[in-house]
C-alpha cells in the first residue's frame, strides 16, 4: 500500500507539524509551501494523495484541486481550512475533493482521513495495473484496434470464439482483415503455441489440403475465401472435420461474401457451411464505425513509421476531416495504404470525399463535425471546458453538439 502524502501549506509551522504527525503514523510526507512547488509532483502515476490548505497566496488550494483533477480525476485531494464555513466545504465537494477538514484538526482524525484516501488510491492504481497487464497480454486488444462500440463487440466475440474449440467462420467486407481476425482467435486459444497456417482456398487441391493439415498440426488452419475451395477439396475437408476430431488443427474459414448465399448458389457445400458457421465472427465495415477511422489511421501511420524508421508526422484536424468524409469501400486495407503514404511524407491521395450519391452534404458535414469533436475531446483528455474553449464554442452549444452526436467527455478521459 502506498504511503506518500503531498502536504501543501504556506504556513511553515503548520506544514511541519502536520508532516511530523504523518511521519509518526509511518507515512511519508512530501512538504510544499505553494502551488508552484506542489504541482510538479502531481502526475497520473503519483502513488500517494494530496493534502492542501485552501487559503494560500497566489494560486490557492482550489487551483491545486483543479490541477489534480485535470491530471488524474481519481487522485484523492483532501482540503484543509481554518475558516470552517459550509459554502466552502460544499464547493470543495462539488469540485471533486475527497474530504474537507477544518483546522486545527486532531491527529487521529487527520491520519484516519489520510489513510482512507491512501487505501482508495492503492485500489485505483492496482486496478489500472491489472487492466494494463490484461491489455498488454491480450491479442484482441493489441491487434484489433478501435474505440467504437462495434470494435469492442468484435473483440469480445473473438475472445468468446477463441475459448471454444469448434470450427469458425470469419466474415467481413473486402479489405476488413479476415485473416488477421482469424490469427487473433488462434493467439487467444489454447492452441496459441501451435502453428497458425494460412492458405488461399482457391489454389488448394486435396493433396494441398492434406499437407496444410499436417503443417498446422494441433494449431489452426485458416482457409481464405472458403467458398472458392474446389468442390472435391470441400468434400475432403468435410470428411476430415467429421473423422479426425481431436487429432487435427482447428479450421477457420474466411469470406468476404455472404456465406449463406454462396451455399444457396452451390459454390459452398451446405454441410461444410453449417459446420463452419457454428461459430461466426462478423467484421463491421469502416463506414459503420466512423469513430474508429482516426484511431486506426494513427495506429497504421505509427506502424509504418516504426517499420521504416521514420518520424511520426503530425495528423491535423484537416486530414482527419478528409479521412472521415470517405466511405472506405476498401476498409482497413485502403486506410493502411493512405497511412503508408502519409508516413512517407507523400500526398495521401484522398482527393475529394469519395462518397457517391449515397452520402449527402448534411451527412458528410455531420460526420466531419463528429470527428472534430472526438479529436478535440481526445486531445484534451475529456476535459469539457478546455475542449469547448479550444473549439471556440459557447458551453451550451458545445454540449448540444455532444448530445447530437452521442458523445460523452468522460469516455475520453485517460484511465
Amino acid at each position: 500500500m502506498t504511503n506518500r502524502v503531498l502536504l501543501v501549506d504556506d504556513d511553515r509551522a503548520v506544514r511541519e507539524a502536520l508532516g511530523q504527525t504523518l511521519e509518526l503514523a509511518d507515512l511519508e510526507p512530501i512538504l510544499a509551501g505553494s502551488y508552484i512547488t506542489a504541482k510538479d509532483h502531481i502526475a497520473p502515476d503519483f502513488d500517494g494523495v494530496i493534502v492542501t490548505d485552501i487559503r494560500m497566496p497566489g494560486r490557492d488550494g482550489f487551483h491545486l484541486l483543479e490541477r489534480a483533477r485535470e491530471v488524474d480525476p481519481e487522485l484523492p485531494v483532501i482540503l484543509l481550512t481554518g475558516e470552517g464555513d459550509i459554502p466552502m466545504a460544499v464547493r470543495a465537494m462539488e469540485q471533486g475533493a475527497h474530504a474537507f477538514l477544518e483546522k486545527p484538526c486532531g491527529p487521529k482524525e487527520f491520519v484516519s482521513t489520510v489513510r482512507q484516501a491512501l487505501g482508495l488510491r492503492a485500489e485505483v492504481l492496482a486496478a489500472r495495473q491489472a487492466r494494463a497487464a490484461k491489455v498488454a497480454g491480450d491479442a484482441a486488444s493489441r491487434m484489433l484496434v478501435g474505440r467504437s462500440v462495434q470494435a469492442e463487440a468484435l473483440r469480445e466475440r473473438v475472445r468468446a470464439v477463441a475459448r471454444a474449440s469448434a470450427e469458425a467462420l470469419v466474415c467481413g467486407p473486402p479489405g476488413s482483415g479476415t485473416s488477421k481476425v482469424a490469427e487473433v482467435i488462434h493467439l487467444l486459444s489454447a492452441s496459441a503455441r501451435a502453428p497458425f497456417v494460412k492458405r488461399a482456398a482457391a489454389a488448394l487441391d486435396e493433396a494441398g489440403l492434406a499437407a496444410a493439415f499436417e503443417e498446422a498440426g494441433a494449431g489452426t488452419l485458416y482457409l481464405d475465401e472458403i467458398a472458392a475451395l474446389p468442390p472435391g477439396t470441400q468434400y475432403a475437408l468435410l470428411d476430415r472435420l467429421e473423422s479426425d476430431a481431436g487429432t487435427r488443427p482447428r479450421v477457420i474459414g474466411g469470406t468476404t461474401r455472404d456465406p449463406a448465399a454462396e451455399a444457396d448458389a452451390g459454390r459452398l457445400n451446405p454441410e461444410l457451411f453449417w459446420r463452419l458457421d457454428l461459430m461466426r465472427v462478423s467484421i463491421p465495415p469502416l463506414r459503420d464505425r466512423p469513430d474508429d477511422i482516426p484511431v486506426l489511421f494513427r495506429h497504421y501511420v505509427a506502424q509504418a513509421c516504426e517499420q521504416a524508421n521514420l518520424p511520426m508526422p503530425e495528423i491535423g484536424p484537416d486530414l482527419v476531416a478528409r479521412l472521415m468524409a470517405q466511405d472506405w469501400p476498401g476498409n482497413a486495407r485502403a486506410l493502411t495504404s493512405v497511412a503508408m503514404r502519409v508516413a512517407m511524407g507523400l500526398d495521401p491521395g484522398l482527393g475529394e470525399a469519395d462518397t457517391g450519391d449515397e452520402l449527402g452534404l448534411a451527412e458528410q458535414l455531420a460526420r466531419v463535425e463528429r470527428s472534430l469533436l472526438i479529436e478535440a475531446l481526445r486531445r484534451h483528455e475529456g476535459h469539457a471546458t478546455r475542449t469547448a474553449e479550444a473549439l471556440k464554442l459557447p458551453r451550451k452549444t458545445f454540449y448540444d453538439k455532444l448530445a447530437r452526436h452521442g458523445l460523452k467527455p468522460e469516455d475520453y478521459r485517460r484511465d
